[in-house]
């Protein structure tokens, strides 16, 4: 199957009220041209997943400044100020989420688990309206799964089969996120010829890539 696309098929593929995962710290590991894709589809009340807002110029900081988003939950958004007035001013929800629990929920959400026990959170606002387990003697929270309809990577390198390399800290929750939606798309620095990448060296199966978008492919 053919996974290679243009920016005009990956703006095609979003709708108004998508929950959309998007791979990133602080912008690193982000795709921006798929952020600039959703941009310019022009839809609206998204459901944000991310490890963060990133800024107001860059990573998914630009969907939050232009009011696409009507909920995002992240581990933290105090780099972007425009999310906290959003949030403040009552424009947009943030769900807050440790930041081990936001990955663990996402991993939670790939392996198809009913959600993940953990004892952050207990006894703070963390825990409001959230059931409690006790194990062993100790309290824990039960933290829901996430899944999402889109997943947006940024990975260095991919073959024609969607066999992603990642660079450095840049893989961050975009290994976690390729598991947890129902369509992954994957903007790729380099592509390569099936074959070229050692299967030793493959950090994400092409199994669970659906789309490849190459940067600075044709529009």
């Amino acid at each position: 199957m053919k996974k290679i696309i243009s920016m005009d098929e990956v703006t095609s593929i979003f709708k108004d009220g998508m929950t959309i995962m998007a791979g990133g710290f602080m912008g690193v590991g982000t795709p921006e041209d798929l952020v600039t894709a959703l941009l310019e589809a022009d839809v609206k009340d998204i459901t944000l997943i991310a490890n963060d807002t990133a800024f107001i110029e860059s990573g998914v900081g630009p969907l939050i400044v232009n009011h696409r988003v009507k909920k995002v939950i992240a581990s933290h958004i105090g780099t972007n100020p425009e999310t906290g007035r959003q949030m403040i001013a009552g424009e947009m929800e943030v769900e807050l989420v440790p930041q081990g629990t936001l990955a663990e929920r996402v991993r939670a959400g790939g392996a198809g688990l009913g959600g993940i026990l953990t004892p952050t959170g207990v006894g703070t606002v963390v825990e409001e309206g959230k059931e409690k387990l006790t194990v062993d003697g100790r309290v824990y929270l039960l933290e829901k799964p996430l899944r999402a309809e889109v997943a947006l990577l940024k990975a260095y390198k991919a073959d024609k089969s969607g066999n992603l390399v990642y660079n450095r800290s840049a893989r961050n929750f975009n290994p976690f996120m390729a598991l947890a939606a129902d369509l992954v798309i994957v903007q790729v620095e380099k592509l390569v010829e099936v074959g070229e990448i050692d299967p030793d060296d493959v950090m994400t199966p092409g199994i669970l890539v659906d789309k490849i978008y190459v940067q600075g492919g044709s529009k």
